[in-house]
């Protein structure tokens, strides 16, 4: 991403609600120059975050502020109020969250500064050597930023507000992966060696590269010493963060108040569910076999099986390209500019999976699935990933993310650059998953079989996830440990035992799941209630009921919490 490039004009008239939305989104990605490149605001690429207590008080007192000048906006048309009611429930939780203490406490193995930091230089341009000079402006500043994160830090234990000892050492140990201390070359040393092949690039620019590659892996390598030292001593053992916590991150994540009891009850019927259903499957693979033996049958089949991580990315991108060109005018509208979707293998250092990141305003820097993977794997099973692909890019995560940016004439820069909601977007990528099912797109029953599990494996999230962190009991009838409370341990088991997912995978996801309380279940609860929105619809609509118009309609709209969601599609 070059930062010479112009922003567009803001697209949506004269209304105070959409200009003060869009007036955040410009202040705001000065005060936060990393969440500027993830959502492709130019102008701050030589910029690092400050994440230290008094840049977390900035943008929290910019939230305030914008919240009260929105809130005595009065909306003119029914787009203006669903944005008034979109910007004031997410940013009003944004404020909400520091007041707590959450953000400059922030430290899990997932999502926080500290990976925010590494990552965003993989989503800057790197093809010309100005490009490069971006670049090491803002390498040079990854120290300094570390040093404002280490202080949010301590002053966030000085309150009480630290994150469990399994969270600290996970950080510490990506830490030392992307400084080059747990073998290899470092991240950046890596990184900046690509501008070697670059035409242009002087050697007093590839002398400074180096110069801030070292700096930066030192820093890293230096933060996991703070952490490991100073912090994992005032880190609490206990991993659950209790309801009233969970609630609090609940909503965050789902944009819904939810009752967590129902939740943690539904999901096990839903597990039930799909634990059926899959046996079914295994059998026609492999008559009289239990899920275990059908998934390895299937991943000694070479029908199934791609060798290296190039030929991984090549098989990713042949079935993204596949899907985006057969579904385009049948099943959803697709504007051009979205019919370009990258897909790429992640550097090592973070979890594993897989993940997206959206377009630039301009589609300049196209949508783009990442996948995470060990960095010694070369052995990958397809049939667990046919439909990861659909949900990471289209019909999920792509054609939802890319829609609402290319909506510029109808939704302020806030709702399509900024707005994102966990339980609608990781609702609707499953959702995407279910619904190309039903368009013949997993007819194959190993194709199906990984898309099965892929949903019990959601729905496992939402009893676990909640199980864990509120430490409910295990019900009669289920046949794991009845009677017993949730533990880390058992949850552990749980996901080992009840699922066919690759080990090394869940066990990432049981960190994931505790560092990051209330992320995890909203994948199936916003799942279930995109399709309570569709059979809701088509009992209202009848004969008239059109699948492609109710896609369209969704997308279009944006993103927003799962409450007005229901509000929206049902009400």
């Amino acid at each position: 991403m070059s930062a010479s490039r112009s922003a567009p004009a803001p697209a949506s008239g004269s209304s105070v609600i959409h200009e003060i939305s869009d007036a955040f989104v410009n202040d705001y990605a000065v005060l936060d120059p990393s969440t500027a490149t993830y959502l492709g605001v130019p102008g701050q690429d030589e910029n690092l975050t400050d994440y230290s207590p008094e840049g977390h008080q900035a943008r929290a007192e910019l939230a305030a502020r914008a919240l009260r000048e929105i809130g005595a906006a009065e909306p003119a048309t029914d787009g203006e109020r669903l944005a008034k009611a979109v910007f004031q429930e997410r940013v009003g939780l944004d404020v909400e969250r520091h007041e707590a203490g959450l953000t400059t406490a922030s430290l899990n193995v997932i999502s926080s500064p500290v990976q925010d930091l590494r990552q965003v230089f993989d989503l800057m341009a790197s093809d010309t050597a100005d490009d490069w000079a971006v670049i090491s402006t803002r390498l040079a500043k990854a120290p300094q930023a570390l040093d404002g994160l280490r202080a949010s830090l301590l002053h966030s234990a000085d309150k009480g507000h630290v994150s469990a000892i399994r969270q600290v050492s996970g950080v510490a140990e990506q830490c030392e992966t992307w400084a080059g201390l747990r073998g290899g070359t470092s991240f950046f040393a890596t990184m900046v060696a690509a501008a070697d092949k670059v035409d242009g690039v002087s050697d007093a620019l590839r002398t400074d590269l180096r110069t801030g590659a070292d700096a930066a892996a030192r820093a890293y390598g230096e933060f996991a010493r703070f952490l490991r030292e100073e912090l994992a001593p005032r880190a609490p053992k206990r991993d659950a963060v209790g309801e009233d916590h969970y609630r609090l991150e609940s909503r965050y994540f789902t944009g819904a108040k939810l009752d967590l009891h129902e939740a943690y009850e539904w999901g096990w019927a839903e597990f039930s569910r799909i634990e059926a259903e899959m046996k079914q499957v295994a059998n026609r693979i492999r008559p009289g076999s239990t899920l275990a033996e059908a998934a390895a049958a299937l991943d000694a089949d070479p029908r199934y099986r791609v060798h290296g991580q190039d030929a991984l990315a090549a098989w990713m991108q042949q079935l993204s390209d596949r899907a985006l060109a057969e579904v385009r005018d049948v099943h959803f509208d697709i504007p051009d500019p979205l019919m370009r979707l990258e897909c790429k293998i992640a550097p090592p250092g973070g979890g594993v999976g897989a993940y997206y990141t959206g377009p630039t305003d301009d589609f300049s820097r196209p949508g783009r699935m990442w996948w995470s993977v060990p960095a010694d794997r070369e052995e990958f099973s397809t049939w667990r990933e046919v439909s990861t692909v659909y949900h990471e890019g289209v019909p999920g995560h792509h054609l939802q993310i890319a829609t609402a940016v290319h909506q510029a004439a109808e939704l302020n820069r806030f709702q399509r650059l900024m707005c994102w909601v966990s339980g609608y977007g990781e609702g609707w990528a499953l959702y995407s998953e279910r619904l190309m099912r039903e368009l013949g797109y997993l007819d194959d029953d190993g194709d199906l079989l990984g898309m099965l599990d892929a949903h019990l494996f959601r729905a496992a999230r939402v009893v676990v996830d909640i199980g864990m962190h509120l430490e409910l009991e295990i019900p009669k009838g289920t046949g794991f440990h009845e009677g017993e409370r949730w533990t880390p341990d058992l949850g552990l088991e749980f996901m080992l035992t009840r699922t066919i997912t690759d080990p090394t995978h869940v066990r990432d996801e049981i960190d994931r799941y505790l560092g990051w309380p209330g992320q995890a279940p909203s994948y199936k609860l916003g799942e279930r209630l995109w399709l309570a929105a569709r059979e809701e619809a088509k009992a209202r609509q009848g004969a008239d009921f059109d699948l492609k118009s109710f896609h369209t309609k969704a997308l279009r709209a944006g993103a927003m919490g799962l409450d007005l969601l229901r509000e929206q599609m049902i009400g």
